[in-house]
Order: C-alpha cells, then structure tokens, then sequence
C-alpha cells in the first residue's frame, strides 16, 4: 500500500471527521485506530490514511512519542505530505498537545515552518485576527471555557499557541488570506524570514480554506482540523492523484439491526437524544448504579435492547445535564466516572454485536474510542458525510471470522438535532 497523504489525529471521532472530509473531495481513505500494523489488509487504492491516535489529553511527551511513532509508519508507506489534525475548539492545555506535537513533526519532516489554522466554516467555527469563533461567540464564550479536561479560556490563537512551543508564533491574517494563494504563500516566506516557526492562519469560509491549501500546497507538514482537508485533497485531485469524490465513498453494503450509543454530555449530543428518546425505545443508565453493579448494568441494558432490535433502531445513553454530571463526578471523581461510563457503553457494544447488531452510531470521541477497542476494530472504510463531520464508515476486518459493521463516530458536539433519526438512511 502506497498512500499519497498521511494524517494523524489526536482523537478517533476527530481522525473521523478529517477522513469523511478527503473522502468528500475525492480521495480514497482508509482510518486506522492506532498505529497500523505492516500486515494489515488494506484496500487497493488507498490514497490517504488517517491514524487516530488517543493523544489529546495525554502528558505531552506521551502524545508526541505516539504521533511520531504514527509518523514513522505513514513515512514508511510512501506518504508524500502530512497533515496533523486536532479538534477545530484548539483544544489543548498551556502545556500542549498541539505545540508539543506540532514541534515534533516539524523536526521529524525536516521542516522550519508550517502553519495551523482550526477553521471549519460549515461546523461553524471561523479564525479572524487570530481568535476562535464558534458561531457568533469567542471560543472562551462558546462553552468551551467549562470543558472539563481542556477548558479554553482565551480566543487568541496566537496567545494560547505561544507558551505550548519552542517556536515563534505569527499570524496570517485575513486580508493576506482573501488576496488568494500566491499572497499566503509570499506571507509564509516572508514570516519565515523573520523567525517564525508556526503561523496561525485565519479563514471565515471554504473559499479561505482553499486558498491557504494552494498556497501551502509544497509544504510537507500543515496542522488544522478538518476543515482545511478539503483544501488539501483539492489540491492532490487537481495533479491528478486523486481518485474523484463518486469513486472514493463506496462502501460495502451492511445490514444487521441499529443502535445508537450516546456517551457525551454536549449540548449537540443532548438535543440529539432528546429528539430520538421521543420516537425510538430509549435506556438511560444511571451511573450510580453502574458503579454498584457494573457487569449486572450490562446484562440488563442488553436484556432491554434485545426485544426492540429486529423492529427499529434503540438508544442507549449515559447523556446528562451538567448539573447531573458534576454530581455523579463528585460522588465517583471525574476520571472513575468517565472510565466506568465508557467501559460499561463499550460492553453493551460488544454484546449488541454479538447479538446480531451490525449498524452502531457512537457519540463521543471517549466512547467511540471504547467501543472500537471493545469491538476489535482497527481500520475503517470511510464513506459519505452524514452531517459535516460525520460520515459513515465501515470496518475492515483485520481476521477472516470478523464481520464488516457500519459504525458511524460522531464528535459529541457535531450534528444536527434529528441526526440519530436522519443517519440510518445514509447507511448505504
């Protein structure tokens, strides 16, 4: 296997949405959850891989040493660029992970300069003068200045990337951008010059993203969510050495019955199950009790969901509202609490499997990341976007015994409400 571009994400429902969007600009794309394996089965063809690494929260020299060891095996297979993908909310700590990693894979390719740019207009998220947006709001006004693990108190790119690297941070601001390609990448030379190592580049829509891939286009290293991977497979369609969008999503067909399993607490995820929990059979597991009685929480999930499977697709959900999470995390802590979630939602995944189920929608990235593990999935076919972000995906078998299942991994914050009712006819 001999793939053109090669990706490496910090978070599987990230590494997901990066995949879903080359695919939808026309190259073939496969996903590895973790560092592939030379002996993997991969499909003839393949253009782009992304490897979804679980890096995110990670100490900063863990998340480095797993994002080189992933660039070792894409260098190895004949990638020509790299791209590192992080989630398009910068989420990160003054000590990394995207600085830490960004320098890493700078001095690993050889490269003085790239740039980084979390831009992803059609989610909503736009960069201006260097600051984060999620909609309307400043990125610390947007909610995620209560997130948990990466709180992101500071809209300022610039500000919040400095202290994460041992380089200089600069800004490609947006008058260079919308004067087009040549400008960004006179700017890129220009800022180089000057001692510049990373350049936080603004863009307010798709128009933005392709011109700062043009201009980039001979870099061997750019960093970004996934809005700026339409760009770049422009970029490779337009040499010729990408397959076209019709050809690039096919996927096998799956049948098998439908679940959804919710284990995120955002506000996108939250509107989702309570639009599907009023049309659809619906279990929402009480912490508590798994902590009472973990295996006995799954057989009686399964004993639930088992009636309902040859019917209609079910939910099962730990989703909350944040004032029910902040007392379970009181009671348990916050770190046993996620893991016993996760844990127990990955179980029931296996078991529902095991019983006949082939078509899983996951939300959020920890729970996805559970569920695959759980489920023995390690590479993904990657097929058309369900919504921006989302697309479906179908598991490559890694042994003759496993069965291909539809698994579509949603980032809790992506999707529209009636997503879990609108996805199932998007399956093929």
């Amino acid at each position: 296997m001999t793939a053109i571009l090669g990706c490496i994400a910090d978070d599987l429902t990230g590494a997901t949405d990066l995949a879903g969007r080359l695919v939808a600009h026309g190259m073939r794309t496969v996903q590895a959850i973790g560092v592939p394996h030379d002996a993997d089965p991969w499909p003839d063809g393949t253009e782009a891989v992304v490897v979804a690494l679980k890096s995110r929260t990670l100490p900063a020299e863990e998340a480095v040493r797993q994002s080189l060891a992933a660039f070792e095996w894409l260098e190895r297979a004949g990638c020509r660029q790299f791209y590192f993908k992080y989630c398009s909310t910068f989420d990160s700590t003054p000590r990394g992970n995207i600085g830490p990693v960004t320098d890493a894979l700078l001095e690993a390719t050889g490269s003085p300069f790239t740039i980084t740019c979390p831009a992803f207009p059609a989610t909503g998220r736009t960069v201006y003068q260097g600051h984060l947006f999620v909609g309307s709001a400043p990125l610390n006004e947007s909610g995620m200045q209560h997130h948990p693990l990466t709180p992101m108190t500071d809209a300022n790119l610039v500000r919040v990337l400095q202290p994460q690297t041992t380089r200089t941070v600069g800004l490609i601001g947006h008058a260079t951008v919308a004067a087009g390609a040549a400008a960004i990448a006179r700017e890129c030379r220009a800022l180089q010059e000057v001692g510049v190592g990373i350049a936080v580049v603004d863009a307010i829509d798709d128009r933005d993203l392709s011109a700062i891939a043009a201009g980039c286009a001979e870099m061997q290293l750019m960093a970004g969510a996934s809005g700026l991977a339409h760009g770049v497979a422009d970029v490779w369609r337009a040499r010729g050495l990408a397959s076209g969008a019709d050809v690039s999503a096919r996927l096998p067909p799956v049948g098998g019955s439908r679940v959804v399993i919710a284990g995120s607490c955002s506000p996108a995820t939250r509107r989702q199950v309570a639009v599907m929990r009023e049309r659809h059979p619906s279990l929402q597991l009480d912490p508590m009790a798994l902590a009472a009685d973990e295996s006995g929480a799954v057989a009686s999930a399964v004993a639930w969901a088992e009636p309902h499977l040859a019917d209609e697709p079910v939910l099962i959900y730990s989703t909350a509202e944040p004032d029910a999470v902040r007392a379970v995390q009181d009671a348990l802590g916050a770190e046993r609490s996620a893991a016993l979630i996760e844990r127990v939602l990955a179980a029931i995944a296996r078991e529902l499997v095991d019983a006949g189920v082939r078509q899983l929608i996951v939300a959020g990235g920890e729970t996805a990341g559970a569920v695959t593990a759980a489920l023995g999935v390690r590479l993904l076919r990657i097929g058309r976007e369900i919504d921006p972000g989302v697309p479906w995906t179908v598991s490559i078998p890694t042994h003759p015994a496993g069965p291909p299942i539809a698994l579509a991994l949603k980032s809790g914050n992506f999707g529209a409400p009636a997503f879990f009712l609108d996805a199932w006819s998007r399956v093929q």
